[in-house]
């Protein structure tokens, strides 16, 4: 056996997937069309935002890589929706694309246990229902114990530009070919996705002065749990707006549109459409705004984040030249459509483990996915669920009220998508149990045993934990108002800080743990009523339904509920019940069944 892991890609879920391999012991190959993109920003060259700064903070309590990648390249930081709950805020960070991706690659480099190989994987290799290594374009036979395929864009990818396409995953880099009609003959499903990017524009030909100016906030809060602190200079974004110019010149140009002419045929996100479907399908709307925001600090590229689209570049040029500060902008990079290969998730289990074919694994925007941090956190589960199949150990399977990353599984093995999946906030039933400051306390421990966690990671977190409970403690000795700070704290308008003159202790505790506190008193009663409903979920998940279970078995089950839960092949009985289509009493005759079955 050459290697114990074989990842095939070099973005954000394959080096998520090949860290994981190889900090576990497991000898691991990372295989690249080019080594020299791997972890590239290929389309907004930013980290995090509602729920995905979630999952990059979860990613980096499981010790992943993400978070102190933005936290060593970023150039502007940003807590979206700071004025609402802590539920629905979220860090978000622009980054130096090019740092990052250079980041990325020397972490990778200096990785004990892992190597990198450029080549494309045209096949993969078969052995007793297993997958067991790959084959490359220029013919090597590599084989493996386990396989995990993060091709993101490029699996059979296309790219579009008006009446140009051409076999890309990304502008000027070949798709890769072969793999997808690999998983056809095995007996997979697939599917085609589009999604785009948005045009690159040199930042000397702008009129800042017509734009509306947005700094980065501060303090800069990491990341990174790891991470100590991040004194960086910031850069500013802009932001304008489209007018009626631009969509009228965008009405004239639609008939030149792959998107609208057919030539498109794979669906796009519906979360972050191009200008043109927002311009065809708003027609009210009389503008859309436009973050004008850098590619990074050694380099004049300016991303127009909004503009997103497919159409020629001449129309491209004349509805960007409408928007006021972009008059004389000089387009560096057109905006394109991709289109791409995908394979549908209701094909994997929730380990993302291939139902088909035993020690494959699938992670990214091969499932379906949008997002560079929706990726890593597939990347990090199918890599260490890689490991734990060699090892023929349980796989690790985050609940929904664990994390991000469960309700993203969950939603995509258990719902499937038939188009980009975007993670947000709402998709999450206990978000404010799953709020981005206590990813570390959730998921760190479990990151430990499975080796992933540095005694330096545990040691933090346990004084995290203590420094809580001591100053919560002191707050319940503090007596003010006829109360306890404790009790004050809960009322509204009432912050930890101005109870500093009356809790002199407060002063030795970092922001960080005062936040935990603050929250978790402010939020207490709400939280007790999430955990009792995490906990009426879990016992609902331990009552779990065989490998190959027998639904023709079930006497009473309507058609529609028996063909979905054998398409499927739930787990448990928790995730049978988030079937669409699988009524409630068909669940109560499974749940029947099998206490029966047990009994």
């Amino acid at each position: 056996m050459d290697y114990a892991i074989i990842v095939v890609g070099g973005g954000h879920a394959g080096i998520e997937a090949a860290l994981a391999g190889a900090r576990t012991g497991c000898r691991t190959l990372m295989i690249t069309q080019s080594l020299d993109t791997i972890g590239r920003l290929s389309c907004n060259p930013a980290v995090g935002g509602l729920a995905k700064g979630n999952i990059v903070r979860e990613v980096d309590a499981m010790g992943g890589a993400m978070g102190q990648l933005i936290d060593r390249t970023l150039i502007q930081y940003r807590v979206l929706n700071r004025r609402r709950g802590p539920a629905v805020q979220a860090p978000r960070a622009q980054a130096d694309k090019f740092s990052y991706s250079r980041l990325a690659k020397e972490t990778l480099e200096a990785q004990k246990n892992l190597d990198l190989f450029m080549d494309t994987v045209t096949d993969l290799l078969v052995e007793g229902g297993r997958c067991c290594g790959v084959v490359t374009a220029r013919g090597h036979r590599i084989s493996a114990q386990a396989v995990v395929v993060t091709t993101g864009t490029f699996m059979d990818g296309r790219i579009f530009i008006g009446e140009y396409d051409a076999p890309e995953g990304r502008l000027g880099e070949e798709g890769a070919f072969g793999l997808g009609d690999s998983l056809r003959r095995l007996g997979f499903e697939t599917g085609r996705l589009k999604t785009g990017t948005c045009a690159r524009v040199d930042a000397a030909s702008l009129d800042f002065s017509r734009m509306e100016r947005q700094d980065g906030d501060e303090p800069i809060e990491p990341f990174s749990f790891l991470t100590p602190a991040v004194p960086k200079t910031q850069i500013p974004c802009w932001i304008t707006y489209t007018n009626e110019k631009t969509h009228e010149i965008i009405r004239r140009g639609i008939d030149r549109s792959p998107l609208y002419g057919g030539k498109i045929t794979g669906r796009g996100p519906r979360y972050c459409p191009s200008i043109e479907d927002k311009v065809m399908r708003f027609p009210d709307r009389e503008r859309h705004q436009i973050f004008v925001e850098p590619e990074g600090s050694g380099t004049c590229e300016m991303y127009l984040n909004g503009l997103s689209s497919s159409l020629p570049e001449d129309v491209q040029n004349d509805f960007i030249h409408s928007i006021p500060g972009l008059e004389n902008a000089r387009v560096m990079r057109p905006a394109y459509a991709v289109e791409y290969d995908f394979l549908p998730p209701t094909q994997l289990l929730p380990s993302l483990e291939s139902k088909r074919l035993g020690g494959l694994f699938f992670a990214g925007q091969t499932n379906g996915t949008s997002g560079y941090e929706e990726a890593a956190g597939q990347g990090l589960v199918a890599g260490i669920n890689a490991v734990q199949s060699i090892r023929k150990e349980p796989p690790l399977i985050l609940s929904r009220g664990e994390a991000y990353i469960g309700v993203l599984i969950d939603d995509l093995v258990t719902k499937g998508t038939k188009e980009p999946y975007r993670m947000f906030t709402s998709r999450a039933e206990y978000r404010l149990s799953l709020r981005h400051n206590t990813c570390d306390v959730r998921l760190t421990p479990k990151a430990a045993a499975l080796g992933l966690c540095s005694g330096q990671r545990m040691e933090k977190l346990s004084a995290k934990i203590a420094a809580v409970a001591e100053l919560k403690q002191a707050l319940r000795e503090t007596r003010l108002r006829g109360t306890n700070a404790y009790a004050l704290l809960k009322q509204p308008g009432v912050e930890l800080d101005s109870l500093a003159d009356n809790v002199p202790e407060l002063k030795n505790y970092s922001e960080d743990v005062k936040e935990t506190v603050q929250q978790d008193i402010k939020y207490e009663g709400y939280l007790g009523r999430e955990e009792q409903q995490v906990h009426r979920m879990e016992k609902l998940e331990n009552l779990s339904i065989p490998a190959g279970f027998d639904y023709d078995a079930v006497g009473g089950l309507s058609s529609e509920s028996r063909e979905k839960l054998k398409s499927i092949m739930p787990v448990s009985i928790s995730q049978a019940g988030r079937i669409s289509g699988v009524r409630p009493s068909d669940l109560a005759l499974l749940m029947v069944f099998l206490r029966r079955k047990d009994g």
